[in-house]
């Protein structure tokens, strides 16, 4: 039998060769690289990273004065930094989940609800010790809704409840009662925790905007009134009192186009085909695809009248999207995970739709990667690829400012220290798809 002597070496070795692991230098060759703290590229560069943080840019045809270990060719290639999910739901396996979030280029995740059953505090403290593969992770607490709230007493407890439990932010998921809404407002305050979440639909706008960050452009579709929404005067005005308030918007255009394309026939039959279904588990998957679900079984969803006013509706969305940007409000690229809306690969098809709104490429990229950084308080760290920042980076074949579907075409992830090639990424969907199985 081993000694206590000879587990204490042996767990001294690997204390020791994990050490050596992270302090390799690595380089990416003569990379283009997209900085996004300003709207450029920056071609044929040498891009050096150690101990997890970027030490040093400079032009690939200049004789480096550094030691460097592992040497990535990435002639052609464009490097961005890693790119941030602000609106994730944890729907099954969080391994699996995590998994497909990096290999979709996603360094960073806020998971936006605590369901029954789950662990949000345990799952971050796994992802910032390292013990699973995983983004930089956030959380908030539990789903909030009107019942929550037996009283205005309640709202004490709630609060006490989030603070002890040390989530990032408490979550708000329905109108609450007006005196409600502002005793919660006064509590949170008092234990610097920030609200983010639903907007109060039967309360005017202003109330809406005392929160941190409003999910879902669909909210604001029931916060203004018809003749409202259809006021370009109105519009202007809202969005320039939203600008003020200094509120985040996240659009979660994909989740609401989803609702069309599981209630179309046709659309339907096409998402259910998708490739990247094999990447859920079957029986979650079935469900989805089956008509048990509201979106096929309720005439609100999938008669001709219904589909075309989701069809006008989504139109509204993306032109307010458009008229936010205009006014300087700052929107986050998020795609609320559930359903045949897959984590990692969701977040692509969201920029897609935030750029089709009228942003430009730039524009729509900051949206995943600078605007959540200085969201997230991170910014001194991640957002950009600049030296000293965490070397938290992209790989892409192709140059998401000329197409921002470019984004698409990762060729490799760095993240925390470790790098993944594009076979490396590939084994990590492999794993996923062969669990599911």
């Amino acid at each position: 039998m081993r000694t206590l002597k000879s587990y204490l070496f042996l767990f001294a070795l690997l204390l020791y060769t994990i050490a050596i692991a992270q302090t390799k230098v690595i380089s990416f060759e003569n990379v283009n690289v997209i900085p996004m703290h300003t709207d450029t590229i920056i071609t044929n560069q040498r891009v050096i990273i150690a101990n997890s943080k970027i030490l040093k840019i400079e032009s690939a045809t200049k004789t480096t004065t550094n030691y460097i270990d592992i040497k990535i060719q990435a002639s052609g290639k464009y490097l961005i930094p890693g790119l941030v999910e602000t609106h994730y739901h944890l729907q099954n396996d969080i391994e699996n989940e995590f998994k497909l979030l990096i290999a979709n280029g996603i360094t960073s995740a806020r998971n936006m609800a605590e369901y029954d059953g789950q662990d949000h505090i345990k799952i971050r403290d796994l992802a910032q010790n390292n013990t699973i593969l995983s983004p930089h992770y956030y959380t908030t607490g539990p789903y909030l809704k009107r019942n929550h709230f037996k009283n205005l007493a309640s709202v004490d407890s709630i609060v006490q409840y989030h603070k002890k439990r040390g989530y990032d932010y408490l979550k708000i998921a329905d109108n609450l009662p007006k005196d409600t809404y502002l005793k919660l407002l006064e509590t949170a305050k008092k234990e610097n925790l920030e609200i983010v979440g639903h907007g109060q639909r039967e309360l005017p706008l202003e109330y809406s905007l005392r929160i941190k960050s409003i999910a879902h452009l669909e909210e604001f579709m029931n916060i203004f009134s018809k003749e409202e929404m259809n006021s370009v005067d109105y519009l202007q005005k809202a969005a320039k009192d939203i600008k003020t308030s200094g509120i985040y918007v996240s659009p979660t255009l994909g989740i609401f186009e989803m609702i069309s394309r599981y209630a179309d026939k046709k659309k339907s039959a096409k998402l259910n085909a998708g490739k990247n279904n094999k990447y859920l588990p079957k029986q979650y998957s079935d469900y989805w695809k089956s008509n048990k679900i509201k979106y096929r079984s309720n005439s609100r969803f999938t008669n001709k009248a219904s589909l075309l006013r989701l069809e006008k509706e989504l139109e509204w969305q993306k032109q307010f999207t458009l008229i936010l940007h205009k006014n300087g409000v700052p929107l986050m690229a998020g795609s609320d995970t559930y359903g045949l809306f897959l984590p990692g690969f969701s977040l692509h098809h969201e920029l897609e739709l935030i750029h089709d709104s009228g942003l430009s490429n730039y524009e729509t990229l900051k949206t995943a990667t600078v605007v959540p950084a200085r969201y997230l308080n991170t910014i001194s760290q991640s957002g950009t690829v600049s030296e000293g920042k965490l070397a938290d980076l992209v790989l892409l074949d192709k140059n998401p400012l000329d197409n921002i579907s470019n984004t698409r075409t990762v060729s490799g992830v760095m993240i925390r220290g470790q790098w993944f090639n594009r076979k490396k990424l590939n084994k990590l969907l492999l794993d996923v798809e062969n669990s599911n199985k």
